[in-house]
């Protein structure tokens, strides 16, 4: 595919690419690791679409060593990745498992040896099953236990990983795993779900303190993000959307920046404590933005338990999730998270931006991906554009360098760069790995 040339990059910008630890490393039982919430839920018969797990997923465990030559060829700057947190601490609690941080050593020494900065996501939503048992985040202990969680792993590695995030998508997890009950722990509460929003945010706040006592490098967390298209002009409409703002856009931000939750956002007595929304305010080094695509919202019907209804979008090339490709979304969340927050914003790195599709072998063997080479042009354009118009966005990782396990859809979803046949584990870079490699990275 020919595409004009891509437009340059400030100095020092990072490319990277972006997996976490339950969707590719598989060896779920070895070396003394745990069961977490997602073993337990793609367990479960139904849960997940294809009936499989991350038991083995791409075995990434075993072949990292062949993964990190991908992101050498790759000619990425960083590498975003998740530790598991029941490989370090297998009930979630107590000293840490040296066996499972060996793992991760060996692979931040080999991403430093190969030029790529480690950057190392603490939570992606693998919690360890027995804190699961004794409430999880609904929990308050739970926060406590993250920071001390967060404590051992930069023990072992702060000296080397150059970027922390603490949380990934905060508000996925709430929403997807404890108010919808479609992801782990499958929990249907709704609105109900609400102090797992604040415990998370409060284990990040913790967490923090945690890594700045270490010494560590900087700090950041990852939120989803979900522009508004509103559709309907009725008040009505209006207040739908800034209902479904404040729950999926502000309410993972807004304290973070010192603003305090965002009005409507009730919390039952007790939740929230004295000192919580200081602790949660702790100053960021990196806003880390995941985005995919827009959110279609009207006002919901009067019997409706939400105060919006989300509508699909239409009009928009849409990818095999039937998410539609939107990246002027991209651009208008930057500029409107720079208008929103304006000083209190730390620099931003999109740590999350990608397509699934359904991508095959030809018979030559080799896959072509014509419409993710067209989503990231698009994307990246998208960020040079907010750059343009005064955001400081300092990073771009890909979702994701490989296939991988897609949590409930299982190995229905590809997402990578680089094709995995789960079969036989073999990888075959896709032509969007080349592309990026010759347009974005090394133009």
């Amino acid at each position: 595919m020919t595409t004009p040339p891509m437009p340059e990059f400030p100095a020092g910008f990072r490319w990277g690419v972006s997996t976490s630890a339950y969707q590719i490393e598989g060896a779920t039982a070895a070396d003394g690791r745990g069961p977490s919430i997602w073993d337990t839920f793609a367990g479960t018969p139904g849960r997940i679409a294809d009936g499989s797990s991350g038991a083995e997923a791409c075995d990434h465990y075993h072949r990292y060593a062949e993964d990190v030559a991908l992101l050498a060829g790759l000619g990425v700057s960083g590498y975003r990745f998740s530790i598991a947190w029941p490989r370090v601490q297998p009930t979630g609690t107590g000293p840490a498992n040296p066996t499972g941080l060996d793992f991760y050593d060996r692979l931040v020494d080999t991403l430093l040896d190969a030029g790529v900065d480690p950057v190392a996501t603490l939570f992606h939503w693998d919690l360890p099953q027995a804190l699961e048992d004794a409430g999880g985040w609904l929990h308050r202990d739970t926060p406590a236990l993250f920071a001390a969680y967060a404590d051992l792993a930069a023990a072992r590695l702060g000296d080397r990983v150059k970027l922390w995030i603490t949380l990934n998508e905060p508000f996925i997890h709430m929403s997807l795993g404890h108010g919808l009950g479609v992801h782990a722990p499958g929990r249907t509460l709704l609105l109900d779900a609400f102090p797992v929003a604040h415990h998370q945010l409060l284990g990040h706040g913790l967490a923090v303190a945690a890594l700045r006592a270490r010494g560590t490098g900087p700090v950041a967390i990852a939120n989803n993000y979900s522009p508004v298209r509103l559709i309907g002009e009725t008040e009505a409409d209006r207040a739908a959307g800034a209902a479904y703002d404040a729950l999926h856009n502000r309410l993972f931000t807004d304290p973070l920046l010192g603003l305090g939750y965002p009005a409507g956002m009730n919390f039952d007595p007790g939740v929230v404590r004295d000192g919580d929304l200081e602790v949660i305010a702790a100053p960021l080094d990196v806003l880390g933005v995941n985005y995919y695509s827009p959110t279609g919202i009207r006002a919901a019907e009067e019997d409706s338990p939400l105060p919006f209804e989300i509508v699909p979008l239409t009009g928009y090339p849409r990818t095999a999730f039937d998410w539609p490709v939107a990246p002027d979304g991209l651009r208008d969340l930057l500029l409107r998270l720079r208008d929103t927050y304006g000083d209190a914003l730390p620099p931003i790195q999109v740590t999350e931006s990608g397509c699934a599709y359904d991508d095959v072998p030809g018979a030559d063997g080799r896959v072509h991906d014509p419409e993710r080479i067209a989503y990231l042009d698009g994307h990246v354009r998208a960020v040079r554009e907010a750059i343009d118009a005064g955001v400081e966005v300092t990073g771009y990782f890909v979702w994701s360098l490989l296939d991988n396990w897609e949590w409930a859809e299982g190995f229905t979803k590809r997402f990578g760069l680089v094709h995995v046949d789960y079969a036989t584990q073999r990888r075959t870079p896709k032509s969007s790995y080349a592309w990026f490699r010759d347009h974005v990275v090394r133009p």
